[in-house]
């Protein structure tokens, strides 16, 4: 065996398989998350107009990074896939990690923005 063999990653057959199955429902059970989502937003839509613009603008948000989150943790997963040795697979690692650390970092001051906007809308006085 040369070198080239020895570092060589690869994932068993029956693993790929079954981490390409474990892929598949977890997006199909990420649509499902998705259209829950959607219907509860339109349930929200039925309250008070302050209330309801809050909602909707947080929910959005939400929605959206849910999809760019578990999107990019997809992504990762396939690119792991196709990992072609243990140091690429650390690197895919420590790039995924950072990435998420600063898109949590953005989203959760995004949404602090938004929850604080409703709140503040919600409470104003009609005039």
């Amino acid at each position: 065996m040369d070198q080239n063999d020895r570092d060589r990653f690869e994932i068993p057959k029956d693993m790929q398989s079954m981490a390409e199955a474990g892929f598949e429902q977890a997006r199909k059970a990420f649509e499902n998350f998705l259209n829950s989502a959607r219907q509860t937003s339109s349930s929200l839509e039925d309250r008070g107009e302050k209330v309801r613009a809050g909602a909707k603008d947080i929910t959005s948000k939400a929605i959206a990074f849910a999809e760019k989150n578990v999107a990019t943790s997809l992504d990762y997963a396939q690119k792991l896939l196709q990992a072609k040795d243990i140091g690429e697979v650390m690197r895919l690692h420590s790039e995924y990690v950072q990435e998420q650390m600063r898109a949590l970092a953005e989203q959760a001051s995004e949404m602090g923005q938004a929850v604080t906007r409703a709140a503040m809308d919600a409470a104003r006085p009609k005039t």
